[in-house]
């Protein structure tokens, strides 16, 4: 199979035409008249109850429940397999008990829901059709230790105007900055196509892109590694065709701003409970605590999955996994795939640990503080939350008791850090930013460290996994997975977790799911060509 293929949306949905609504009568998920819409795979609304195949979904985050869901909902039997007790992969919740008595929910942290979060948001939709548990942030402010702050409250959302718009308003980025860059290397920045992004950019890291335009030292800080953080990587070692990427999706390509959303209760009971509830009313199985070890494809076809012990046969496998956990299912998994593919997912790289500690203070945060704040310049502090300030459960604790609950978050730290050396480090960086916690008695305290985030190394693309494997019937779907789109983080795992289930419906004969994207290219024609003319694309 051609390697350079696998990841060509249009073979994944069939009929895509670039007609924007394509006479669908599908309604535009938000306010960007450019979204483009990919129809649905033509077939049969639904399996024959009595010939419906068996497909096993391994790994119960985003990517897997919406997999899932669009194979459930044509009437698919979906088994889905997730080795800890909850579901929600990096987005999973679980009870604790604090030192109050209070027992409350611990997740793995804060993430934004932007709203160009097209196919993430149309999963939710199937149990929240207004996305009623989702709730604004009225602003994403930035703040570097020297002094700066930006906001993007005020920046117009539709480019160029965002772009001029964060210029005019911001602190950091002063116009007569404009003179010093060096507005031709910058220019690929506003031409971002998929994969040529990656032809363009993949061989040279973030940091060093950024050095070669001459990009402002305070917005720098402030704005662009403030986002490629978010990628839980070093700028020096992310893809600068990864950060480009995502400039193009959440500002420079997309007009659906970059104020974003956030659940109004814990992930679970936000999220994962009413889709588990919605998934087994269709008659998807959902086994929890259930390691998958291995998975073998038959001569004849389909596949066992082996778990707990026990092997089980089905039609197809959807593995939508953590890269660790993937690496180590297919290393298990003798013959599985050809050499070439086994090799790739063996050089699957997950990016530095990343550590979140949440506090339950005793007395509350300053009235004026955000429920969220990006931070540059504080040591190894990425951001702050006040959660009580937008999470139900965690408002309802500070009401009861009079204080406030925080989380901190510091990402890409070295891998033999010292953790209580780490953990107190952060909380010092919580006392210079936010004076008043200083003297606020921590009643309870929790700290995760985790390093299973994909790292979306400088050369990487040309390794990573598409969507089809060699192996008929066998698809796989992440945020480490290329798709073919402008889609990063969420919104990856939930548009590869589409294009799987796609993959395995078209196979049956069985009608896809649409998706959304933002503009697949930069929205101002003339500086396309100005790239193109400038880099020779």
């Amino acid at each position: 199979m051609d390697g350079a293929r696998l990841d060509r949306p249009d073979l994944l949905c069939p009929g895509l035409d670039g007609a924007g609504l394509g006479g669908s009568g599908l309604r535009r998920p938000g306010l960007d008249r450019l979204a483009r819409l990919l129809p649905a795979p033509p077939g049969a609304d639904r399996a024959d109850p009595a010939a419906a195949p068996h497909v096993m979904v391994v790994g119960g985050g985003i990517a897997g429940l919406t997999a899932a869901t669009a194979l459930a909902e044509r009437r698919v039997r979906v088994t889905l397999y997730e080795r800890e007790e909850v579901l929600g992969g990096r987005l999973a919740g679980w009870r604790t008990r604090l030192a109050d008595g209070s027992t409350v929910t611990m997740s793995r942290g804060f993430h934004a829901f932007f709203r160009q979060y097209y196919n993430l948001r149309a999963l939710l939709r199937r149990t929240d059709p207004a996305l009623s548990r989702l709730t604004g942030l009225p602003d994403y402010p930035l703040r570097h230790a020297g002094g700066g702050h930006d906001s993007f409250r005020h920046v117009p959302r539709t480019p160029p105007l965002s772009a001029l718009g964060f210029v005019a308003l911001s602190r950091s980025f002063r116009v007569r900055d404009l003179a010093r860059m060096d507005a031709r290397a910058a220019l690929p920045l506003f031409d971002v196509r998929v994969p040529g992004v990656y032809e363009r950019l993949d061989h040279t890291s973030a940091h060093d892109f950024l050095d070669a335009i001459r990009f402002p030292a305070a917005a720098r800080h402030l704005a662009f590694e403030v986002f490629s953080r978010s990628f839980f990587a070093d700028p020096r070692r992310l893809s600068a065709a990864e950060m480009a990427l995502m400039f193009h999706v959440y500002f420079l390509g997309s007009a659906e701003g970059l104020l974003f959303d956030v659940p109004d209760e814990p992930f679970p009971q936000a999220l994962w409970d009413p889709l588990a509830g919605y998934l087994t009313g269709l008659g998807a199985e959902l086994r929890t605590s259930a390691a998958v070890e291995a998975v073998t494809a038959l001569p004849g076809g389909g596949f066992t999955v082996a778990a707990d012990g026990a092997e089980e046969r089905c039609d197809a496998v959807v593995l939508a996994l953590d890269p660790g956990a993937l690496r180590g299912v297919v290393a298990r998994s003798e013959g599985l795939g050809d050499e070439t593919w086994r090799e790739r997912v063996a050089r699957l790289r997950t990016a530095p640990p990343f550590l979140v500690s949440r506090l339950w203070l005793a007395r509350p945060v300053r009235g004026d503080r955000p429920g969220f704040l990006g931070t540059s310049g504080y040591g190894l502090l990425d951001n702050v939350s006040v959660l009580n300030r937008w999470e139900g459960e965690a408002a309802r604790w500070a009401a009861r008791t009079g204080g406030s609950v925080v989380e901190l978050h510091a990402y890409a730290l070295p891998g033999d850090t010292d953790r209580e050396v780490r953990q107190k480090e952060l909380l010092g960086q919580l006392h210079r930013i936010y004076p008043e916690t200083h003297s606020a008695r921590v009643v309870d305290a929790r700290h995760e460290w985790r390093a299973d985030c994909p790292l979306f190394p400088v050369g990487g693309y040309g390794d990573r996994l598409a969507v089809r494997t060699p192996v008929p019937g066998l698809v796989v779907a992440g945020d480490a997975v290329r798709t073919g789109l402008p889609v990063a983080l969420m919104e990856r795992a939930a548009t590869s977790g589409f294009l799987a289930a796609n993959a395995l419906l078209s196979r049956s004969g069985l009608r896809g799911h649409p998706l959304w994207t933002v503009p697949e290219r930069g929205r101002v024609a003339v500086l396309r060509w100005a790239a193109r003319a400038a880099h020779g694309g």
